[in-house]
């Protein structure tokens, strides 16, 4: 397939932003540079003053065409956002973050990791509804507001904020198709009031609009709004926070428009497919601004590298630490250094306050730099007072200074006569601690892998209550003969991508044909002995039958058959398709009935050959084809439904399918995965002697399925 764009390349829209030095700075010179996401940096060091002089002007001129006056910042209930430098976005059932054995939120497991590799978290986005709203008519807010646990004392958000952090619910304007309630500005206020939220994460948006802005502070005073990209100058006054997505770098670093405007305007620099972080966490060092800690992208792991997690733990440390430095003080971006660390590829911001100078300093190059970089020789001799090598671990040298390659580095000046800052020993203890693995730049942690998720057997429920299994296939299942085969899968390119991998590595933001086009694979295995796969669903009937000879309870029962009355069918409806049931539901009552789940692959090959029925109404069938990548388990779902979301792509697509289309769903905990449009069949292993009476059509094709992960 031929693509207008190269993934791997930033945009235009992307690109830093020139800043003209030449000509008066006034007019349309300087309000051309509102558009910018990073002003551009001169590679000439003779033109830096001038730069930093246009910046000043655009700042001042800008402030004054809009009529800034930063209330936002000034709301203590929202001033946290002037220092939370590092967020995590985090899928609520996240394996470490949940429980999928134990049935509860394990933050301490989640935090613990973070702590370990990155120094810990500010705060952390907890995403929701996508990649699985759309599968049936629940909206965003049923998939918060029916998570058991999340909300109200001992709840997950409650032992988040005991912990210290921040915490973000996410607003999916495009969900405009499902199950409606009130308007959204009156959920999202309700939410937020409700779950004791300190932001709200606007996907797909730059910015809220000024009523919701207002609602929203009305029902939670100082409450946070970040957006997805570029945030409009004029908008800067009440969104305290924005993500620097997608945002490429001048050779010579560059300084984010945004943040220069309010020093107190948060950003979090994020490029969530790439391996590689350098970048965006040197801009995030020179600038001052955070980071968007994002591994497990929409059920796909792209982690972080020892080393850029390593970095990103010291630099939090220093950020956390020198706060007020960076806030209040005087900043001098790509300051003047000694002629030795310029041509190496060295460059620093400068931030001076109270008898205090740090130093934030970035190697664009490969090799390590090593010798001065301050512009007066001898160091802190020559200036008077202390030098401390922050990231080095060093008093009173004398201006030598390593700056690793593609790495990080900080100096701190103590004036003579200044105090020492209380926080410089504590701080110099914790980067003593902190990760440090200069030699791992491109060694990533792998996510484990891909693997047939650990099942509970079915029938356990069936032998638990003492009765025995309830016969085998129908006479009608459809019989999948043994041997090889070779299968087209078809399914929509979405960025929870497939088995396994992330599919959008090393690129910018993916766009159509590249994201939701319509994709083929092929899969092939071999199937060890025949299987007969039930031609029809098991129905509500059947179920209630099962219910009745076993006794069968589910471990965690929310949501179980919440569609029946006083624990029985409805009636009219006991013959159509089993729902709200989740897999270990229905591997309960395929053991049962002496059999298993089919995989996805028997499924197809039996619909493949014209075999199985549809349900009235048509819903999605469970398989056996369950798995885990360590962080995120996902089922592969067969057949489709009449239920279908209409609205936006980012919904699970609906509708009725062939055999060959498969949709990867990502599995929710507590009884989420319950719902109106998927049931299940059963599948039988078979001998050849004990096949069922029906054989196969004579165009049944000869080969076989067996899940190969």
């Amino acid at each position: 397939m031929t693509y207008l764009f190269d993934p791997l390349v930033p945009r235009p829209i992307d690109l830093p932003t020139e800043v003209p030095l030449d000509g008066e700075p006034s007019g349309d010179r300087l309000r051309s540079l509102d558009e910018a996401k990073v002003f551009a940096a001169p590679a000439d060091p003779a033109d830096r003053a001038a730069w930093r002089e246009r910046l000043h002007a655009w700042r001042e001129d800008a402030r004054t065409r809009h009529g800034y006056r930063g209330a936002v910042y000034e709301h203590p209930e929202a001033a946290w956002a002037a220092r939370c430098h590092t967020v995590a976005q985090v899928w609520l059932w996240d394996e470490l973050l949940y429980s999928f054995a134990e049935h509860r939120f394990t933050p301490e497991r989640f935090l613990a990791d973070a702590r370990e590799r990155f120094g810990g978290l500010d705060a952390v986005v907890l995403w929701h509804a996508y990649p699985v709203i759309g599968l049936d008519d629940r909206n965003q807010w049923d998939h918060y507001r029916d998570v058991p646990g999340l909300a109200g004392p001992g709840g997950l958000v409650e032992a988040l904020h005991r912990a210290g952090l921040r915490v973000f619910v996410d607003y999916n304007p495009w969900d405009v198709g499902t199950r409606r309630g009130a308007d959204d500005v009156t959920e999202l206020a309700s939410l937020v009031a409700d779950l004791g939220a300190d932001g709200v994460f606007l996907d797909t948006l730059k910015k809220a609009d000024p009523d919701l802005v207002a609602r929203l502070e009305a029902a939670r005073p100082g409450v946070v709004l970040e957006g997805e990209s570029k945030l409009a100058v004029e908008r800067i006054e009440d969104h305290a926070t924005s993500w620097a997505q997608f945002f490429a770098d001048s050779p010579v670093p560059g300084v984010l428009r945004a943040h220069w405007y309010e020093r107190r305007h948060m950003q979090h620099h994020v490029r969530r497919w790439h391996r590689d972080h350098s970048e965006e966490l040197q801009s995030a060092w020179l600038n001052g601004v955070g980071v968007m800690v994002w591994e497990v992208v929409f059920g796909v792991w792209v982690g972080w590298s020892p080393r850029d997690a390593a970095t990103v733990s010291r630099m939090t440390a220093v950020q956390r630490a020198a706060g007020d430095l960076l806030l209040d003080g005087e900043w001098t971006p790509l300051a003047e250094l000694a002629p030795e660390a310029e041509a190496a590829g060295v460059y620093a911001s400068r931030w001076e306050l109270d008898g205090l100078t740090l130093w934030t300093l970035v190697n664009r190059g490969e090799a390590d730099h090593t010798g001065p970089v301050l512009p007066h020789a001898g160091g802190a001799q020559a200036r008077g007072g202390t030098l401390v090598d922050l990231t080095g671990g060093g008093r009173g040298e004398t201006g030598r200074v390593t700056v690793p390659g593609r790495g990080i580095a900080a100096l701190l000046h103590v004036a003579d006569g200044a105090p020492e800052p209380e926080w410089l020993p504590g701080l110099l203890d914790l980067l003593a601690a902190a990760p440090h693995d200069p030699d791992a730049r491109f060694r990533h942690r792998l996510a484990a892998r891909l693997r047939p998720a650990a099942v509970e057997a079915g029938a356990a429920g069936a032998h638990a209550a003492g009765v025995p299994a309830a016969g085998g296939p129908e006479p009608d299942a459809a019989v999948v003969p043994a041997g090889p085969y070779v299968l087209t899968v078809r399914y929509r390119a979405r960025e929870t991508g497939m088995y396994q991998g992330a599919p959008y590595v090393d690129e910018w933001k993916p766009l159509p044909p590249r994201l939701h086009d319509a994709r083929t694979l092929q899969r092939d295995g071999a199937l060890a002995a025949p299987v007969a796969v039930a031609a029809s669903e098991a129905t509500n009937a059947g179920f209630a039958a099962f219910l009745d000879a076993t006794g069968y309870e589910p471990a965690f029962p929310h949501r179980f058959l919440a569609h029946w009355q006083d624990g029985r069918p409805a009636p009219g409806t006991e013959d159509e398709p089993v729902s709200f049931v989740d897999l270990d539901d229905a591997r309960a009552y395929c053991a049962w009935r002496g059999g298993r789940l089919p995989t996805e692959d028997e499924w197809q090959l039996a619909g493949e050959a014209g075999g199985l029925r549809r349900g009235e109404p048509a819903v999605w069938n469970w398989t056996e084809s369950e798995h885990s990548d360590g962080r995120t388990r996902f089922v592969m779902l067969k057949g489709g439904a009449d239920y279908a979301a209409e609205g936006s792509d980012w919904y699970v697509e609906g509708g009725r399918h062939a055999p060959d289309r498969s949709v990867k769903l990502l599995l929710p905990g507590l009884g989420l995965a319950r719902g109106a449009t998927v049931g299940f069949r059963c599948a039988w292993d078979l001998r050849d002697t004990d096949l069922p009476g029906t054989a196969p059509s004579a165009s049944a094709p000869e080969r076989t399925g067996e899940v190969v992960a």
